[in-house]
């Protein structure tokens, strides 16, 4: 499977990543950056980081969009630290950052595979994808596989948002109207797959550089959720794309109509999911509302122990 990763690293962006450079099934032809947990320049400095941690410095990374696209950036680095990926001990990275402007990249890799045959995954603000589906694009997709929204979970930036439709939910709206088939992973189930102590000690125990990495990463990006919820652990967002990409049947979800909305500043960011078919939209995304969690686990331990 050809995929693109359009990310914000972000210390779950980098088990997705690590998971994706795990798994020979899934050829990534290149990373796209985009501002979201932490502004650009840090975000595409930490996709070369991570790449140099899976010991895979000839994925190609391209920085995007440094804003969203018509309001100001909002970043997170309350949860993630200031650099992003806080937790391990970083380095500067020695492979290069491509000249080409992610959008460009996006747009000429699809123009160049046959159509039909790339997958986006998608696990930061939309901007760059938005950026990049004209019509005669959004055509040749394959499908995009997101981590973002909620619905019954509700928000996690805002009482109604999270935290990736919010920074850019003019992109996202963009995004599911484009026609492309989407699988959605919001935060419903996103919150069930928890970095418990026995699963990131797994993790830690498998002994390369990439898990060592990641369970430091873990330890430092879990005390956010572990004290806003009250949980052992917190969610691992980013990677549930990937782990649906290699193993759909440890997923569960329902065609849905989702919308954005992006005029209340009350709920600006909001998924409005119709989960239960009340409204007579067409459906536009596969919503994703359950995990067999375990299961997730033991596929990312699994592919991290072969980096």
């Amino acid at each position: 499977m050809k995929i693109i990763i359009d990310t914000d690293p972000g210390q779950d962006d980098a088990a997705a990543i690590f998971l994706a450079l795990g798994s020979p099934e899934l050829e990534v032809l290149g990373i796209t950056t985009v501002a979201g947990n932490v502004p650009l320049a840090l975000t595409a400095k930490n996709a070369r980081i991570i790449c140099e941690m899976a010991g895979r410095p000839d994925v190609r990374v391209f920085a995007g969009a440094d804003k969203p696209l018509v309001r100001a950036l909002v970043t997170a680095e309350h949860v993630h630290g200031k650099t992003g990926l806080d937790g391990p001990e970083l380095f500067e990275p020695t492979m290069p950052l491509q000249e080409k402007h992610a959008v460009d990249f996006i747009v000429e890799t699809i123009k160049a595979e046959e159509s039909g045959t790339v997958t986006l995954c998608t696990i930061g603000p939309l901007t760059n994808i938005a950026l990049a589906l004209a019509p005669e694009i959004a055509k040749r997709v394959q499908q995009i596989v997101m981590m973002g929204g909620a619905y019954f979970e509700q928000g996690n930036v805002t009482p109604s948002a999270e935290f990736n439709v919010y920074v850019d939910p003019e992109a996202a709206r963009d995004v599911f109207k484009s026609g492309i088939p989407i699988v959605m992973m919001p935060l419903d189930v996103t919150h069930k797959v928890l970095t418990t102590s026995v699963r990131t000690a797994r993790i830690k125990e498998t002994g390369t550089r990439a898990a060592l990495a990641l369970s430091e990463m873990l330890l430092f990006f879990e005390r956010f959720d572990e004290e806003k919820y009250g949980t052992d652990g917190g969610p691992l967002h980013d990677p549930t794309t990937i782990a649906y990409l290699l193993k759909p049947e440890l997923f569960q979800g329902r065609q849905c109509n989702v919308e954005i909305e992006t005029k209340s500043e009350l709920t600006r960011g909001a998924s409005v999911v119709d989960w239960w078919q009340v409204s007579d939209r067409s459906h536009n995304a596969l919503v994703i509302g359950d995990v067999d969690a375990d299961g997730f686990f033991d596929l990312l331990t699994e592919r991290i122990a072969c980096l």
